[in-house]
């Protein structure tokens, strides 16, 4: 083994169960010595009470592969984990309450946390190092130096996990900062630090904060992750490895961020703002979580992994396993989706009237679309209609006419007029990913600061609520009654065996893809992303069903089944 322990970091709720060994597998063959994964607070507790341990979420089938592969296991169970994940996995739910406060010692806060910890702890505590098991060390919440400073609350994390059964080291994680350093740490508990490159000067800063704590990188950045809008992120792969034989030098233990990224499959990707203090425009993550990873989102060795087995060879006296071959992609070929049916004639899942317009979280719901419905009295001149707050994105209908699409962080309100006594208003608005980091944290979505027309706020409004995560009661076959707005596209994919593949959608501008039921994630014509990853445990042989619900419109129902990615 080698002299330190090396990790890399591979996100069981990134990755369909069927593909966990392999992937783990490939940290094995890399020359790793232990595997690292957040748990994700919101997909263990999607609804207040109602756990989900099992399937995607069976972190305890994870990490007892992770022990087949030969792997130890560190364990990061938030309950805020950042990974670029909606909410920085803390569940929507929380946000209902307009008075909630996250991270921080608020009693209701911790309620909902030591819930949360009851129910997946366990899983986690019989599989420790302590008791035979490859678990060697959990990390109190994650970067607290970004957000805050309440001592009491991470001491309270702390008590909580030993009262739970956590015995195996603990570990905090921040930036190499002084701001960061002095908030995030807590007394008696071993602190890493968190960079992309010049490890020394990251690991001197650590020493001059915590001299009694050996060097550690909790979080090596290999590569990076990808907005919508903004250019794909690679590293070459000599630089990443050359930061990373520095970082053996000192001897110093490490943690590759990502070893392998996987996907933000449905609507799990989160969102950042932009700016030095993380406080500016709306940036929402792609589907993809290929993070540049020394292995790809299909679980394919990169040249960067190359270039680390050899570093980590040198670093080791054992050999270790070849990585296996992956099995041939689907052929290239083309799928027409001819069967539609309108978004607004869909049955909504609820509907709701107040004063003023509810958020997505009030609502009860996670992410998709609200259609809400009021009136502007009239007659009355041209005024600018003030879509406050918007989150995220709306199409805005004016006496069923589409008249604007709205953006936040872009244009956010619309010149109307009023001829008759009154104007019918529909605004639909989808949710794209909720902020992860830094003072935007608790992102509620929808309407979240009213309508306006001009300086007067509009008010008797319903919302109706049409959720994303299931569509296997869609009611094809309805008669276009809506005549606008958002459409489903059906049709067939045949495969003669399930394969990995990739789905490209040109032609098509927004919206998201399904696959027998299962939602692949978001597409958006505004790249960088062009393809969505299909991994072949969704696949059956024959046929399976292909769904696109595209937003804005579409030049030609068809997409592509592609060999290759392009992210």
């Amino acid at each position: 083994m080698a002299p330190v322990p090396v990790s890399g970091a591979l996100h069981y709720f990134r990755v369909l169960p069927e593909q966990w060994p392999q992937r783990l597998a490939m940290l094995r063959a890399m020359g790793l010595d232990a595997v690292e994964t957040y748990l994700a607070w919101n997909m263990h507790e999607p609804t207040p009470g109602t756990f989900v341990l099992g399937g995607r979420a069976d972190v305890g089938r994870f990490l007892d592969l992770a022990a087949d592969a030969g792997l130890d296991a560190i364990v990061r169970p938030g309950p805020y984990i950042c990974a670029e994940w909606d909410n920085g996995g803390l569940p929507s739910w929380l946000l209902a309450d307009r008075s909630a406060r996250l991270r921080c010692s608020d009693p209701g806060f911790l309620g909902h946390v030591a819930r949360y910890f009851d129910a997946v702890l366990p899983a986690i505590a019989e599989r420790q190092r302590t008791r035979g098991g490859n678990v060697v060390t959990l990390q109190v919440e994650n970067e607290y130096g970004s957000y805050g400073t309440d001592r009491r609350y991470l001491e309270w994390l702390c008590d909580a996990l030993r009262e739970r059964g956590i015995d195996v080291p603990l570990a905090t994680s921040d930036g190499a900062s002084d701001y960061q350093l002095t908030g995030g740490t807590i007394p008696g508990v071993p602190a890493a630090v968190n960079f992309g490159d010049d490890p020394e000067k990251a690991f001197a800063t650590l020493a001059r904060y915590r001299p009694d704590d050996p060097p550690r990188c909790m979080e090596f950045w290999n590569g990076w992750f990808d907005h919508w809008g903004e250019r794909h992120h690679t590293r070459p792969a000599a630089d990443a490895a050359a930061v990373l034989e520095r970082i053996l030098a000192t001897g110093a233990s490490v943690n590759l961020y990502m070893a392998h990224g996987g996907t933000n499959f449905g609507t799990t990707a989160g969102a950042n703002l932009g700016g030095a203090e993380s406080v500016g425009g709306y940036q929402p993550t792609v589907t993809s979580y290929d993070y540049d990873a020394p292995i790809d989102e299909r679980g394919a060795p990169t040249a960067k992994f190359h270039a680390f087995r050899e570093v980590l060879a040198r670093h080791r006296t054992e050999a270790v396993p070849e990585p296996e071959p992956l099995p041939p992609v689907l052929p290239a070929g083309t799928v027409r989706l001819d069967d539609t049916l309108r978004l607004l004639d869909v049955p909504p899942a609820s509907v709701t009237g107040s004063a003023v317009p509810r958020t997505f979280e009030e609502l009860g719901l996670h992410h998709g679309l609200v259609l809400y419905r009021s009136a502007i009295p009239g007659p009355r001149d041209s005024h600018p209609l003030h879509l406050d707050g918007l989150a995220d994105r709306a199409h805005v209908f004016v006496d069923g006419a589409l008249t604007a699409v709205l953006e936040r962080s872009a244009e956010t309100s619309v010149p109307v007029a009023v001829k008759g006594e009154s104007a019918s208003l529909e605004i639909l608005v989808e949710s794209m990913g909720r902020v992860n980091y830094g003072p935007g944290l608790g992102d509620r979505k929808g309407l979240v600061g009213g309508v306006r027309h001009d300086q007067q706020f509009l008010h008797g409004w319903t919302a109706s609520t049409h959720p994303l995560d299931d569509i296997s009661e869609l009611p094809w076959g309805t008669a276009d009654t809506a005549g606008r707005g958002p459409t489903y596209h059906r049709g067939v994919l045949t495969v003669a065996e399930p394969r990995d593949g990739y789905l490209a959608l040109p032609g098509w501008t927004k919206g998201y893809v399904w696959v027998n039921g299962f939602c692949l994630g978001r597409y958006w014509d505004r790249g960088p992303q062009r393809t969505l990853y299909l991994p072949w445990p969704l696949l059956r042989p024959g046929a399976n069903e292909l769904v696109v619900l595209e937003l804005d419109g579409v030049t030609e129902p068809v997409v592509e089944i592609r060999t290759e990615p392009e992210l």
